[in-house]
């Protein structure tokens, strides 16, 4: 990308769920913590872009949800963009200030997502934001995908997500000889990993057998390869060069080497090949200059550990149908080739849609820093965070693919 960009400062609250919590005291608590970590001050912002989905429907503030959150922090003023595209709204809203840092609008920007998910009594109002990321227009479209891909009809209880997951992953079973024991692998490595995660929503190690014996929601999954409903925020304070040197915060910066946002496009279901990842994945490595070797690990949007499963494939850092075999040797774990979700994933780590792109970089930046604790990959320059969001016709509505690289001393 021409007119580098660059990460100053990261944070992430714990996942999970916290009742006593809202929107804005989510917000406040990322804010606080980024500002913090980039040795800024709200003087120095000058923009800032808002990532939230399900406070309309949940908390029932369906407007300038942005300015509300941030306004107790002393952040007004200035402009504030509200960003929604789905479970890829984080990432989103980071291109849009890096396009902003890149026309020379400002020098300093903050790009947070919050989302307060866990409403125990509001069952039916959580479903609905859930039924709300596919075309409601076309309920039977929906469904004569799953059942054309050999999944099975939606359940009460249950999201739609996982029933579109189960079909998709049950096709790629038929095709390239996928395992339920596969999938089990991947789930129990993110688990694991996620126990070095102080972050995470659960932090409870599982071997491939505890997550196969755990409660079956939909075939091929149990309850351990799906993301749970979370509570939480991530932010980021990204910069020009400029920008930078004005904070002094060139020590600990990462530049952003790609990012690039796709839709849906028409394809044949089983086109594999032109899946959105894909699509994405090539265009944020064009634009970083880099190819799939390049990757020394990767964060990237396991709503279903069949989800992990696919953008490994689409990242080029496996070829399809191999996947299974490879994590099987670890491959993708801690310690092995390409490790993959450090962080626990989404399946562990949780799921709170509006921050879970910008937690991806969180973790991303944290790792290139060297100050990953337990769960640092060791040596890592080139980090690859896939997001996607939102179902339209056979694949996600929304995918960001954002390259980042590990500054020279």
């Amino acid at each position: 990308m021409s007119l580098d960009v660059f990460i100053a400062g990261a944070s992430m609250t714990a996942f999970g769920k916290r009742p006593a919590d809202s929107v804005k005291t989510l917000t406040a608590e990322a804010v606080t913590a980024v500002l913090a970590d980039a040795g800024a001050t709200t003087g120095d912002i000058e923009a800032a872009w808002f990532s939230n989905t399900r406070q309309p429907m949940l908390e029932g503030q369906n407007t300038v949800r942005g300015q509300i959150a941030l306004r107790p922090l002393g952040l007004t003023g200035i402009p504030v963009v509200n960003v929604e595209n789905a479970c890829a709204s984080g990432s989103t809203a980071l291109l849009q200030a890096i396009h902003w840092l890149r026309a020379g609008a400002g020098d300093i920007a903050l790009v947070v997502g919050a989302e307060k998910m866990v409403f125990p009594d509001r069952p039916e109002q959580v479903a609905a934001a859930f039924m709300g990321g596919t075309d409601i227009h076309d309920r039977e479209g929906v469904l004569d995908y799953i059942r054309a891909m050999g999944g099975e009809a939606p359940e009460d209880g249950r999201s739609l997500f996982m029933d579109l997951y189960a079909a998709q992953a049950r096709a790629h079973m038929a095709r390239f000889g996928t395992t339920q024991a596969d999938l089990a692998r991947l789930a129990a490595k993110n688990h694991t990993a996620a126990a070095g995660n102080p972050r995470s929503q659960y932090r409870t190690p599982m071997t491939a057998g505890q997550v196969l014996a755990d409660k079956p929601i939909v075939f091929p999954f149990t309850r351990a390869m799906c993301a749970p409903v979370s509570d939480g925020a991530a932010a980021l304070i990204v910069c020009s060069a400029r920008g930078l040197k004005r904070l002094n915060a060139e020590a600990r910066a990462i530049r952003i080497r790609g990012c690039a946002l796709l839709s849906a496009s028409d394809r044949a279901p089983n086109a594999f090949d032109q899946h959105i990842g894909r699509r994405a994945a090539d265009a944020a490595f064009e634009q970083a200059g880099i190819a799939p070797a390049d990757i020394d690990l990767a964060e990237v949007h396991d709503a279903t550990s069949y989800a992990e499963l696919q953008q490994i494939e689409n990242l080029g850092l496996a070829e399809p149908g191999t996947v299974g075999a490879r994590a099987a040797k670890g491959d993708f774990a801690l310690g092995g080739h390409t490790p993959v979700n450090p962080s626990g994933g989404l399946v562990a780590k949780g799921h709170p849609v509006g921050a879970t792109g910008l937690a991806q970089l969180f973790e991303l930046t944290t790792q290139l820093r060297g100050e990953a604790g337990k769960r640092q990959v060791e040596g890592a320059r080139i980090a690859v965070a896939e997001n996607g969001g939102g179902f339209l016709d056979v694949e996600e509505a929304a995918t960001v693919v954002t390259v980042l690289e590990r500054k020279a001393a």
